[in-house]
């Protein structure tokens, strides 16, 4: 047990040393000039990572093996997601984009899904919002742009305001879903490392204040409050992330599939009150115009990343549409026996949350926030297994090298 808590702690004290690094004078961690980080190189801060990395999963090694007292683990890995709170902001801007989209609602008079942020050039967000988001409406679902109003508001015309406030919903999201996972897995102090040891989510989630980790704690809820038999509950935190980001839908839809096929409630009840709810006060907010949301997120789906399944195919030589068939019909072919599994009582999030990120065309780093926590909550080895290779693969993605 020792030796996993000191595991634990080379991770925490590692993952500090590489946020340190951020506060170095023209540090390419810090995005600047409406980008990615790109200035320099951040050799350094990767190594310091991938270092955390290997500690993270030698703690894990050792947890399976021991007994250890959860209420430890769980204070160790608030304290990792914690660290990047002390740092800027790291490697993104989309915060500083959730806060000219906040901006716009609270402040601009404007509506954050219909006007871009190009349209508000007097925004204190507009120097500072990514590039390639600045001629484009919001792709987030009301829940979370009116979340992001008060942000704004809060912020006011300070940059390193926003970008901790929304570091701190990051972190909070996480957070949760540490103690979620340790609320409801049968090995509660490994669930809780799995998800609030892992150094990528601290370094790319919480330290870019990405609104992923809300999706991850509210998906981990869900699925506790589901082995809890509170089946509204768990309905409605499921519609609260889909209000966030569509994602959810597809995890919702498996465990209400699950739900039925063992005779429990499905939380029917959560879920339409929760929509209801959520409906009402983004049409209250926003008219009906939140729901052109689906044209940029369609918009989005055509979008690649470097990293992503059919880029990697393309790079070894398989025609663009061929790839992108390869992927579809993988992600079809993956849902179809989730499905079927799900009709038996297995809904297998995890592997569901993996197989979406393996075969999305725009798959970034921070989609690990609700992968990872619905692996560690599912007790799922092959899930755990393929959350962990992806975090590893991940790893050095938007790092400037």
């Amino acid at each position: 047990m020792k030796r996993a808590f000191a595991a634990g702690a080379a991770t925490l004290v590692l993952v500090a040393g590489a946020c340190a690094l951020a506060w170095e004078d023209g540090s390419p961690l810090v995005p600047r000039d409406g980008g990615t980080a790109d200035q320099g190189t951040a050799w350094p801060f990767a190594i310091l990572l991938a270092a955390a990395f290997v500690a993270y999963l030698t703690g894990l090694a050792l947890l399976r093996r021991a007994i250890a007292p959860t209420r430890l683990v769980v204070v160790l890995a608030v304290a990792i997601q914690l660290v990047p709170l002390a740092a800027p902001l790291l490697l993104s801007t989309d915060a500083w984009t959730y806060w000219g989209y906040g901006w716009i609602g609270a402040e601009g008079g404007g509506n954050p899904y219909v006007d871009p942020p190009s349209d508000f050039p007097q925004s204190p967000a507009a120097p500072y919002l990514g590039a390639d988001w600045r001629d484009r409406t919001t792709v987030y679902g009301p829940a979370f742009t009116l979340l992001s109003e008060p942000v704004a508001l809060v912020s006011g015309d300070s940059s390193d305001v926003a970008a901790w406030l929304f570091k701190a919903l990051a972190a909070v999201g996480i957070v949760v879903a540490v103690l979620a996972v340790a609320r409801v897995a049968p090995r509660p102090a490994l669930a809780a490392a799995f998800v609030g040891w892992n150094p990528v989510l601290a370094v790319h989630v919480a330290g870019g204040g990405h609104n992923d980790a809300l999706v991850g704690g509210l998906a981990a809820l869900a699925v506790a409050m589901t082995v809890r038999r509170r089946h509204d509950l768990a309905g409605a935190a499921w519609v609260l992330a889909a209000f966030v980001k569509w994602i959810p839908l597809v995890f919702l839809a498996l465990a209400t599939l699950a739900a039925r096929a063992r005779g429990n409630a499905a939380g029917a009840r959560g879920i339409a009150l929760a929509a209801l709810v959520l409906a009402a006060l983004g049409t209250w907010s926003y008219g009906l115009d939140w729901l052109r949301v689906l044209g940029p997120l369609a918009d989005n789906a055509v979008l690649e990343t470097s990293y992503a399944l059919p880029s990697r195919l393309e790079q070894l030589g398989v025609p663009d549409g061929a790839a992108f068939a390869v992927a579809l019909i993988a992600a079809a072919a993956g849902l179809l026996l989730l499905a079927l599994g799900a009709l038996r009582g297995e809904p297998r999030l995890g592997r569901a949350a993996c197989l979406l990120l393996a075969t999305t065309p725009y798959l970034a780093v921070w989609y690990l926030a609700w992968a990872v926590p619905l692996a560690a909550a599912d007790e799922d080895r092959v899930a755990r297994v393929a959350a962990l290779v992806l975090t590893a693969y991940l790893l050095p993605q938007t790092i400037p090298l």
